[in-house]
């Protein structure tokens, strides 16, 4: 903020022995100057009374402003105040460089011992950059009015936008072209940053031709000249008049839940016996909207258009509308009602929230589920995500939508690729009330643990033994496939290749030095933990 002071002097009268008592200080009608925002390397002046309150004339020596962007415009220094007497003071914010800038603006007196005496004041203002000044945006920059018969007049809106951060006064709006005219609000007109002007611009063709014309806005917007070009046939009436259709003449939505959207085609058809143009088609209607045209259109004797229009509710309730389709059609007007119901948006329920998958050995994997709900009505869930590796989801196909009232069920995979403790989120998207739907889990990975099983036998009772064969089988009574690689000359053997979980059984053969080899011996079964 910046602080405005005025220095005053006081007359001292002649031929008096006793000392001047100090007068008052002079007065200002605002102790504050709110520049608001102003543009580099632009200005704004404003002025502010100053009053002499006194019984004594005043004489004011000097003003000074504390800060640079400031400046004094009047009025020249010194100025005397007979009592009860005032002057306009005029303070202009001249900024060089953006940002907010504060001062004091100080009035100078002098008093009979020659001591500066301040009446004082506050100015402040903020700079912006150019780029933040008033600026004008069209939501056109050309208007085209397609085939006008003549003795018809055809009508186009041109919205127009201060996109800027100051203030924008637009001082002419010029129309240009044969039988071209403009309604709309008469100017000068000021628009605040953000706010619209709608503009109308008709044409009425006196005789046949291109129209060829301009539409030229002049403001003190950074862009002080917007032009919008201005196009259009004037068209001698040949044949049978052209007559716009719409199929179906009405588009009813039913209900759709807010956060989600339904998409209906609407089809245009000339079914008159001359071409028209379409100009503009608008939407009204809280949610409705349109694509897959972009007006003017124009349609030959016969032809047909379809596009789409969308209902998007933002909240639950009935709501109605209509597509306003203009045209140069004998029906230059045509309207198609739209309805529909938002309902609120579903909640996605999961159960469980977390899930635990406890201790798992490395190179294994342990699998639980969980179940999505949709309550209050439908909701589609769109995709998932989990935030950790060792985390898999299956079990669901995405985008998957849920009636209200049922639900979906998944599962999750932890497959832990390192020891100690993994925790991860399982987020689910949907256009619930509720997304994103997230599930905690969480799993412990641990190092395998070593088994073996030590096998021990009775020799055998036969001559000429050399060795002895293991075999090792999963099922009871084999199939068996031997385990050691080479004979067993002693009668004990470890199988150290066993996994956690799983039963063995085992057998032993005796070989002699001719290489039989006996029956299996009686078998033995081995369980790990």
């Amino acid at each position: 903020m910046m602080l405005v002071a005025l220095v005053g002097c006081q007359a001292v009268p002649q031929n008096q022995n006793t000392a001047t008592p100090p007068a008052t200080n002079l007065v200002v009608s605002q102790a504050q100057l709110d520049f608001g925002t102003v543009a580099v390397g632009s200005s704004k002046t404003l002025t502010d009374m100053v009053s002499n309150p006194t019984t004594s004339a005043i004489t004011v020596t000097q003003a000074s402003v504390s800060a640079s962007g400031f400046e004094i415009g009047s009025p020249a220094f010194p100025v005397t105040l007979n009592p009860g007497a005032n002057f306009t003071l005029r303070v202009t914010f001249r900024p060089a460089a953006p940002g907010a800038q504060t001062g004091i603006v100080s009035l100078l007196r002098q008093s009979s011992s020659s001591q500066s005496i301040n009446t004082t004041l506050v100015a402040s203002g903020m700079a912006v950059t150019p780029t933040a000044a008033g600026h004008l945006t069209a939501s056109s920059s050309s208007l085209n009015f397609g085939n006008v018969q003549i003795g018809s007049t055809r009508s186009l809106s041109e919205t127009v936008t201060n996109s800027g951060g100051m203030s924008v006064t637009i001082s002419q709006a010029t129309p240009s072209g044969t039988g071209v005219t403009m309604s709309g609000p008469s100017v000068p007109v000021t628009l605040n940053p953000g706010q619209t002007a709608t503009l109308t611009v008709n044409f009425a063709p006196p005789t046949s031709g291109t129209l060829t014309g301009s539409l030229k806005l002049v403001s003190d917007a950074d862009n002080p000249t917007l032009d919008i070009a201005l196009s259009g046939v004037g068209v001698t009436s040949t044949g049978t008049p052209a007559v716009l259709a719409a199929n179906p003449t009405s588009l009813s939505f039913g209900n759709v839940s807010a956060g989600s959207s339904k998409t209906l085609s609407q089809t245009l058809t000339n079914s008159g016996g001359s071409a028209l143009t379409i100009s503009q088609i608008a939407p009204s209607g809280t949610g409705f909207s349109f694509t897959g045209i972009n007006p003017p259109v124009t349609l030959s004797a016969g032809q047909s258009f379809t596009f789409n229009v969308t209902f998007t509710p933002a909240a639950g309730g009935s709501v109605s509308g209509s597509l306003s389709i203009t045209s140069d059609a004998s029906n230059p007007n045509l309207d198609v009602p739209l309805s529909a119901t938002g309902i609120a948006a579903g909640q996605l329920a999961l159960t469980p929230t977390s899930l635990g998958f406890g201790n798992v050995t490395l190179g294994t994997s342990l699998a639980k589920t969980g179940t999505l709900t949709a309550t209050g009505a439908s909701v589609t869930v769109s995709s998932a995500s989990v935030s950790s590796p060792e985390f898999a989801l299956s079990g669901i196909s995405l985008p998957l939508t849920i009636a209200a009232g049922n639900s979906a069920p998944f599962t999750v995979t932890f497959a832990p690729q390192a020891s100690g403790t993994t925790s991860a989120n399982l987020t689910f998207a949907s256009n619930a009330s509720t997304t994103p739907t997230v599930q905690s889990l969480s799993g412990s990975g641990t190092a395998p643990v070593a088994h073996s099983v030590a096998l021990s036998w009775n020799a055998s009772t036969s001559t000429n033994v050399v060795g002895y064969n293991v075999y090792r089988g999963t099922v009871s009574g084999g199939p068996y496939a031997q385990i050691n690689s080479a004979l067993d000359a002693s009668t004990n053997d470890t199988d150290t290749t066993v996994q956690s979980g799983y039963t063995y059984f085992y057998v032993v053969t005796a070989v002699d030095s001719n290489g039989s080899e006996s029956v299996f011996s009686s078998q033995v079964q081995a369980a790990i933990p």
